[in-house]
């Protein structure tokens, strides 16, 4: 069975008022003072705001999901010592002005893309599944590009942006989509064709290096696996792993396609972008672009599609029960961009929804 890890981003916020704080360097420099403090799992991001943790490579799905609430719950016993909090937020609902990071890389970011690195305090989900080579993992990217879509609209979990709202359910796509190298991509056909295009990105001197090759899905340069980037961080961790679950699926589905020699679909980049583009803004409360016809359908029809066209996958890997009831509980209450917006209705400032969010994160 294919092993699956993943990465969160979470918002570091103060515990009284819920606006972001550069604290990453002293709560990753009190993990290091912990006899307990496991700092091979957390590290800092651009932004100071910012903390990330990676979970081991897991199998079972439930494991998976024991893992995401750990490691979320030691951030935030961290960022209590520096009387903060973690919220899982893909954008902060309160304005904010982003501190970058101090490092060599950082400051390098900083000074070469301006606006659009100071800006970019947004927090993703980045879900790793194991492939057997570059050229099944290239198979594979080749086949989910139309599939990305719906999980951006699942995961959607930042409709605010400095203290507005966006109008969007994934505000945060629409930033990340301001780099140079970020956003869906044409069909490679091979692992050759794949490396190929990265070294000439490199080599065009706008990337430092493979790191800033930020497709929705590429393979990843550390590890042996395709790595899915296209989502929000979620709110709720059992969303998070659904999605894992759903990347599985999709993994393994597009591998065996592969296999049987059935070809990927063809869908222009262009109509990719504008699929990405109704995921961001409609999150799941209006229509999305369907990947079997690039035609706008019901979002719940296609978020079914989705799961009907990796079902034998999960049936194999025993993940069918458990998926089918995530999946329910996230159509009926929503996703973070839903509960946030419905949290300030309720409550009437953003204050008191990023207060329910950091109980939200810790599940």
């Amino acid at each position: 069975m294919r092993s699956v890890g993943v990465e969160e981003e979470l918002l570091l916020v103060d515990r009284e008022s819920g606006e972001p704080r550069a604290l990453s360097a002293a709560v990753l420099a009190a993990v290091s003072r912990d006899p307990q403090g496991n700092e091979e799992v957390f590290e800092s991001e651009l932004q100071r705001q910012q903390l990330e943790f990676a979970t081991r490579p897991q199998t079972a799905m439930a494991d998976l999901g024991v893992e995401i609430r750990r490691w979320r719950a030691e951030a935030a016993r961290h960022a209590e010592k520096l009387n903060a909090s973690v919220a899982a937020l893909a954008t902060s609902p309160l304005p904010v002005s982003p501190t970058i990071g101090t490092g060599e890389r950082h400051q390098w970011l900083k000074e070469h893309f301006g606006l659009t690195a100071q800006e970019q305090l947004t927090c993703g989900c980045h879900v790793h599944v194991s492939v057997e080579s570059d050229e099944e993992g290239v198979a594979v990217l080749d086949r989910i590009r139309p599939w990305l879509p719906v999980l951006l609209a699942m995961s959607a979990n930042s409709p605010f942006w400095q203290g507005e709202d966006s109008g969007y359910g994934s505000y945060r796509s629409r930033v990340w989509g301001r780099w140079p190298s970020a956003g869906p991509v044409e069909v490679f056909g091979s692992a050759d064709r794949y490396h190929e295009q990265v070294r000439d990105m490199v080599a065009s001197g706008v990337l430092r290096d493979e790191g800033m090759v930020y497709f929705d899905a590429r393979l990843s340069h550390s590890y042996p696996t395709v790595e899915v980037r296209v989502a929000d961080v979620c709110l709720d961790p059992s969303t998070t792993v659904l999605l894992a679950t759903l990347v599985r699926g999709l993994v393994e589905t597009a591998a065996r396609q592969w296999r049987d020699g059935e070809p990927p679909a063809r869908h222009g980049v262009t109509l990719l972008r504008l699929a990405s583009w109704r995921a961001a803004r409609s999150g799941l409360e209006d229509t999305l672009i369907h990947p079997l016809t690039m035609r706008p359908a019901p979002a719940e029809a296609v978020v079914r599609a989705l799961f009907d066209h990796v079902r034998d996958a999960l049936e194999e890997s025993g993940d069918v029960p458990a998926a089918q009831e995530a999946l329910a509980m996230l159509l009926k209450t929503g996703n973070g961009a839903r509960v946030q917006r419905e949290l300030l209705e309720r409550e009437g400032s953003l204050r008191s929804v990023v207060t329910e969010c950091v109980r939200r994160t810790l599940g």
